[in-house]
């Protein structure tokens, strides 16, 4: 059996398999819970999502929540970001500075929906990839 590919899913991507469903996500979801994948997560891309899911809008009680990142947290293996932190290309948003230090650490592929990280593509030391490509990327690796 092939070793798990160890990955980065950005907030928004997380979200989507969580929340919102759809085909690709909701294949994502499956590819973690299979072993088929490795998420990894910091203290700080952790800290976002759990503060990302109790943003008003989404309108998910304590509970739901809970049962939210207990379909995600488990599956993913936490990465102690060195000091200093491993120097990555420059991004526009500071708030996705810690998906691409963390992936830099754990030499993983970052998954992203957002254009800001997309556009890094290339100048990083590690795969940044949209969902499509990652699961197309992934099917042909394992054929």
């Amino acid at each position: 059996m092939a070793a798990a590919v160890r990955v980065v899913f950005d907030t928004n991507v997380v979200l989507s398999a969580l929340v919102f469903g759809g085909p690709a996500t909701r294949r994502l979801r499956g590819l973690w819970q299979q072993g088929a994948c490795t998420p990894l997560v910091s203290r700080a891309t952790a800290g976002e999502l759990v503060r990302v899911l109790a943003y008003p809008k989404f309108r998910l009680s304590p509970a739901e929540r809970e049962e939210l990142l207990a379909d995600y947290l488990p599956y993913a293996e936490v990465v102690m970001l060195p000091e200093p932190p491993p120097a990555v290309p420059p991004c526009r948003d500071p708030f996705d500075l810690p998906f691409l230090q963390l992936a830099a650490a754990g030499k993983a592929t970052l998954v992203s929906g957002d254009r800001d990280l997309l556009v890094l593509a290339g100048q990083a030391a590690f795969p940044i990839v949209g969902i499509e490509p990652f699961l197309g990327g992934f099917d042909a690796s394992r054929t």
